[in-house]
């Protein structure tokens, strides 16, 4: 499971046009479902994310987690985070869980994230074609795979 997470200053989540989630100071997290994860993968990833302290403290410091600055949290799917571009020039998205999997995995990952960070989590819409709009603030982006827990 890899995720990548934006703290942002605003994000908001379009398909059609129409506007189906949006928050404040924040974390986008973009989301992508491996063949191979399962409920471990869950339950660390969602405790890191949970937990990573990227806010700034009173000195400017990234030292607050995203519960103690009592952010916003928004988790998208993106099956290309899982993109192999080891071969050719078009990308290969073998190691991305087929759809049905993914989904319930992503949705096991949001039920988990909401429990452990105690907030309610803005989605966007699984399979669907988004339109992702976010000011990064900072900028700070940081990527963690739980296949390669660094």
């Amino acid at each position: 499971m890899r995720a990548v997470i934006q703290r942002v200053k605003s994000a908001t989540v379009r398909v059609n046009t129409r506007v189906i989630s949006t928050i404040g100071p924040g974390l986008l997290i973009l989301l992508g479902v491996e063949v191979a994860d399962t409920d471990e993968d869950i339950n660390w990833l969602s405790q890191k994310v949970a937990q990573i302290r990227i806010f700034p403290d009173q000195h400017g410091y990234m030292n607050i987690s995203s519960g103690e600055a009592k952010a916003q949290l928004m988790v998208i799917s993106q099956f290309t985070l899982l993109a192999s571009t080891k071969k050719g020039n078009r990308p290969s998205f073998i190691k991305a869980a087929p759809a049905v999997a993914a989904e319930q995995m992503y949705e096991k990952f949001v039920k988990k994230l909401t429990e452990m960070s105690q907030s309610l989590i803005q989605t966007g819409s699984f399979g669907a074609d988004m339109q992702v709009e976010l000011i990064n603030d900072g900028p700070v982006t940081i990527i963690i795979d739980s296949k390669n827990k660094e």
